[in-house]
């Protein structure tokens, strides 16, 4: 598929989420819920700690925040900020002296992420609209990069790891989650808009993941599956994007969320 396409697909999905999530439809989906990919990422300390509305549009397959160790006074920024989760996380890890941006290409996360930020007052948080592949911020701005099942998303993986590293200060660091893959992966998978969306058939093998941050510039790159799945777990994704199940067994354990790390030492 081409790129608009896959950009219009997400920003309509993700569009509807945070409408649904912004008018109190009680969804299940997100950290809060019970989705094999999203449950269970977050302390109930962690979500007691948000507005709810940060909770409930959360669509994620890790915890970015924790995975960063991040420090008082460092600047942060969340590729895909969706609904803000990570963002307010983050804010609150580096405390006042630091600063934490958000960066969406959809509208309607950006309007629920603000009034997250309004009901966290959170005050060194900043969201910004854009894409991945181009990051509005200047060169070597951030000391840290983090984002929750966002990468995948993208048709262009190259430029949002080149841009990933442009932004990053001189011994700055990535922790990401994301979906990788693990062996061979049924063609019909991979041609899904649905599944993309999913942040499963965008998903690169870890040698890929691997080679793609070290052609960007990146070094001490760690790929660390630790969440592996089985194709029952993803049985309603698969059967709205038209896919046999039992035909679609052979994926069973090919897919899995990994912590991604890697530094600028440059």
């Amino acid at each position: 598929m081409s790129q608009d396409t896959l950009k219009d697909a997400i920003k309509t999905r993700y569009g509807r989420v945070a409408a649904e999530v912004g008018t109190g439809c009680g969804c299940s989906c997100g950290a809060g819920g019970t989705d094999p990919i999203t449950a269970g990422l977050y302390s109930d300390q962690e979500k007691g700690a948000l507005p709810a509305e940060a909770v409930a549009a959360s669509l994620g397959c890790g915890n970015p925040t924790a995975l960063a160790t991040l420090q008082p006074g460092e600047t942060v920024l969340d590729l895909g900020s969706g609904g803000g989760i990570d963002v307010l996380l983050s804010a609150r890890r580096v405390g006042p002296t630091g600063k934490v941006y958000g960066l969406d290409m959809t509208d309607e996360m950006l309007a629920l992420a603000r009034e997250n930020q309004r009901k966290a007052g959170a005050t060194n948080v900043e969201f910004l609209k854009g894409e991945i592949e181009a990051i509005p911020l200047p060169d070597q701005s951030v000391d840290v990069i983090i984002s929750n099942c966002v990468i995948n998303l993208s048709a262009d993986k190259d430029r949002v790891l080149r841009e990933a590293f442009r932004v990053l200060k001189p011994g700055g660091r990535l922790a990401v989650s994301d979906v990788v893959v693990r062996g061979e992966v049924p063609p019909a998978i991979r041609r899904s808009v649905e599944m993309w969306i999913g942040c499963v058939a965008g998903a690169l093998q870890e040698r890929e993941y691997r080679d793609k941050l070290a052609r960007a510039g990146f070094t001490a790159i760690e790929v660390e599956p630790w969440r592996v799945y089985q194709v029952e777990d993803a049985r309603e994704l698969l059967e709205a994007a038209g896919i046999d199940v039992e035909a679609a067994s052979v994926a069973d354990g090919k897919f899995a969320s990994a912590f991604i790390r890697a530094r600028k030492t440059v």
